[in-house]
């Protein structure tokens, strides 16, 4: 085990490195967006498809309804993580355009 060239003295606390509390606040909203099975399900299903993926499908294939499949898509755009397009009566999604590079990184090693 390495020690510490550190002389601690009583009472007295070092100040910790700086970190950017809006970075980490958003780092965190991802990261329980994608805490949830059926989101990171959701999540995959979209990494994996050729082109967006209707509501309808969603609900089927998870056999979820229209507004768990909605609640939980809600937190997938609040993340940023995911757009959608509404035609017609149905709501189509697909990841996000504009996902940081860092993101695409994670999602790329998380969902591979």
């Amino acid at each position: 085990m390495q020690q510490l060239n550190v002389i601690r003295e009583r009472g007295v606390c070092c100040a910790l490195p700086a970190v950017d509390e809006r970075w980490a606040e958003q780092k965190a909203e991802m990261m329980k967006a994608l805490a949830d099975p059926t989101r990171l399900t959701m999540l995959a299903s979209m990494w994996k498809a050729d082109a967006p993926i209707c509501i309808c499908d969603f609900t089927a294939g998870l056999d979820l309804s229209q507004a768990t499949i909605s609640h939980h898509m809600a937190k997938l755009r609040e993340a940023g993580l995911v757009d959608c397009e509404k035609q017609g009566i149905w709501v189509y999604y697909r990841l996000a355009d504009k996902l940081p590079t860092s993101t695409r990184k994670l999602l790329s090693q998380l969902l591979a």
